[in-house]
């Protein structure tokens, strides 16, 4: 464990050094994702100009929602970009090989070898969101509050890399360089808004079978004191399954491998 945590002190350093190197290129790639953001933000006030609320919440409790739900998505973002490009650049064109010939685990290689630095933007903003809209709702958050908030974005952090992990591996046995995350990706954005407002089907979709709102909307309804915002306890476990079922498939695609011959 020490090992490891060393090279993963090490990978971040360099990686830093490297990325860090071109400023122009990283700001203005703080620049496009805070652009970004700024959009769905916007999204959320276009959608209240006329209604006081939806399904029971206000604005200000969407707002808070869609705060909250940063933290866990630019946890993972900042690991991901190696899971996103994995069919293409380790299947395809035989950079898996490299990774297997290495004394270090291939995943833990994956997953740490590069870092989208620009995702810590997402989290300032997103913490910044949280307190802000919490303070216009007269809500409390003391250091009980905020311990949960992180723990539940490390493991809706870990959820979302246990997902996108399991649809990553589906690369051992298709070569797609595409692959299957672009379209799963994209439904993270009904994760940013209350559950209650979607049919019977996507609600269950999005808690059991893509769980997506574990990493933010149930976390988020338990800090607004919402009843259905006690889910949340099985927050740990659904992250403890889907961890260990992305592991079990991610072995069994690593012996799946055949090399490219390049």
């Amino acid at each position: 464990m020490l090992r490891y945590l060393s090279l993963f002190g090490q990978y971040f350093v360099q990686y830093a050094k490297v990325r860090l190197g071109y400023r122009g290129d990283f700001l203005l790639s703080v620049a496009t994702m805070a652009l970004a953001t700024a959009c769905g933000i916007a999204t959320v006030f276009l959608i209240f100009r006329g209604v006081p609320q939806i399904s029971g919440w206000s604005f200000t409790q969407i707002l808070f929602l869609y705060g909250f739900s940063l933290l866990p998505l630019s946890l993972y973002n900042m690991i991901s970009i190696n899971l996103y490009y994995f069919a293409e650049t380790y299947i395809v064109m035989g950079k898996f090989d490299q990774v297997l010939l290495r004394p270090v685990n291939p995943l833990f290689q994956i997953l740490f070898e590069k870092f989208r630095l620009e995702s810590v933007g997402d989290t300032v903003l997103g913490v910044f969101i949280v307190a802000t809209c919490a303070r216009a709702m007269d809500l409390a958050l003391g250091w009980r509050e905020w311990l949960i908030i992180a723990l539940a974005s490390i493991c809706g952090a870990a959820l979302y890399t246990a997902i996108f992990l399991m649809l990553t591996c589906v690369s051992f046995w298709m070569e797609d360089r595409v692959g299957v995350i672009p379209p799963v990706y994209n439904m993270l954005a009904f994760g940013r808004y209350p559950l209650d407002i979607y049919g019977q089907f996507i609600r269950f979709l999005l808690s059991w079978v893509i769980p997506f709102g574990f990493a933010s909307f149930y976390p988020s309804a338990f800090l607004l004191r919402k009843s259905i915002g006690t889910y949340i306890y099985a927050l740990p476990v659904v992250t403890a399954v889907f961890v260990a079922a992305a592991a079990v498939i991610w072995n069994r695609g690593v012996r799946n491998y055949s090399s490219t011959g390049s």
